[in-house]
């Protein structure tokens, strides 16, 4: 089982691809905060065979494989803010987001494993994977480490303005956080132009 989940890698491997790197984003969705991307280097260890799409585990189980990501394989992450994903839209700060996380680790990649549809105009070598973060062990892997770098972002946000309850929901558009929207107005992190947002301007 764990052998077929992983085999996208190893096929990458037979076809002379010796240099894998999984990128995934998080906070796409959401009315407030950051997007945030991670990519990982593919190791051939127990740390990336049990990782799995962020969404499908517990907060608890994500927290512990973060930590062993962080600890055993080569990683980073890149952070776009509200403001920026206001000036370029999510789906462009989705893909800053992802090509700086590639350009801050320190290899030289042969394949960028990346879930969805969209390549990295920057990088060739890129290649979408429509649900990749379920279906490839590395792309599930930087899934998780930018899921907890988000939801620790916006927990201190949470600190900072509690009022929207974004420890809750973490800026995704509950009927908490909309009537919270309603009787505060947006905050600083509140994306200005997404639809439940910019109406309250």
């Amino acid at each position: 089982m764990l052998y077929s989940k992983c085999a996208v890698e190893f096929e990458y491997i037979k076809s002379g691809h010796f240099t894998i790197i999984g990128c995934d984003e998080a906070g796409r969705g959401p009315l407030a905060g950051p997007v945030v991307a991670a990519a990982v280097v593919f190791s051939d260890c127990s740390t990336i065979w049990k990782c799995r799409d962020s969404k499908s585990v517990s907060q608890a189980r994500r927290e512990e494989t973060y930590e062993e990501i962080i600890t055993n394989l080569c990683y980073s992450f890149s952070i776009v803010s509200s403001a920026e994903i206001d000036n370029l839209n999510i789906r462009v700060a989705s893909l800053k987001a992802m090509s700086d996380a590639v350009r801050k680790l320190d290899v030289i990649p042969d394949a960028i494993l990346i879930d969805g549809r969209d390549t990295l105009p920057e990088f060739i070598q890129s290649h979408a994977i429509v649900k990749g973060d379920s279906k490839v062990s590395t792309i599930s892997a930087a899934s998780i480490v930018a899921k907890v770098i988000r939801d620790r972002l916006m927990l201190e946000y949470d600190r900072q303005f509690p009022e929207y309850g974004f420890g809750r929901h973490f800026g995704y558009p509950t009927e908490f956080h909309r009537k919270a929207l309603i009787k505060h107005g947006p905050c600083p992190i509140h994306r200005k132009t997404f639809k439940g947002v910019k109406e309250l301007l």
